[in-house]
């Protein structure tokens, strides 16, 4: 069965629904929906994908995600995914968007946080590996070549969003 996505330009607007192994082939942007996933002491879920995987088998990642399905927000394909790949129902927050070069293949990626509170249950067929990470030790981990590329671009990303926000919030003086 063909994985359908939306096809999107540069502005991020819709121009139409195609298989999304044509969109990674043809190189065209389409929308790609990532939860960032901290427990209750803040720690950042970080996993591994299979070895057998298409999209970089083995590589490490600290986000969950994937396409967004044609007609779906960015909050609600990550909200999807997150019931698909940990079981878990949540709402995630929206972060930041941003378009990613891809080591694959171009597409826009939204990213999102949220806070697991309860037990899940990581889907095999995404996850082979999962631990929760302090911030410091995502830091070193980011370095390590295991690390999908597209993921060190988002964390780079990620984290200059919440220095800037660290700086608007600080009061002046």
């Amino acid at each position: 069965m063909t994985e359908l996505v939306e096809r999107v330009d540069d502005d991020d607007r819709v121009i139409g629904v195609v298989g999304r192994g044509e969109a990674i082939r043809r190189r065209w942007l389409h929308r790609v929906a990532t939860v960032v996933c901290r427990d209750r002491r803040g720690r950042i879920l970080v996993h591994r994908r299979p070895h057998d995987d298409v999209r970089f088998p083995g590589g490490v990642n600290f986000m969950l995600g994937g396409a967004a399905e044609p007609g779906e927000t960015y909050e609600k394909a990550a909200a999807r995914e997150l019931t698909e790949e940990l079981g878990v129902r949540a709402r995630p927050r929206f972060v930041l968007k941003f378009r990613c070069a891809g080591a694959i293949s171009p597409y826009w990626l939204g990213l999102h946080e949220a806070v697991v509170t309860g037990p899940f249950t990581p889907d095999p067929d995404e996850i082979a590996w999962h631990d929760w990470m302090t911030e410091p030790q995502l830091a070193e981990l980011v370095r390590d070549e295991a690390f999908v590329p597209d993921a060190r671009e988002a964390y780079h990303r990620w984290t200059a969003r919440r220095r800037e926000r660290a700086d608007h919030e600080r009061p002046a003086g």
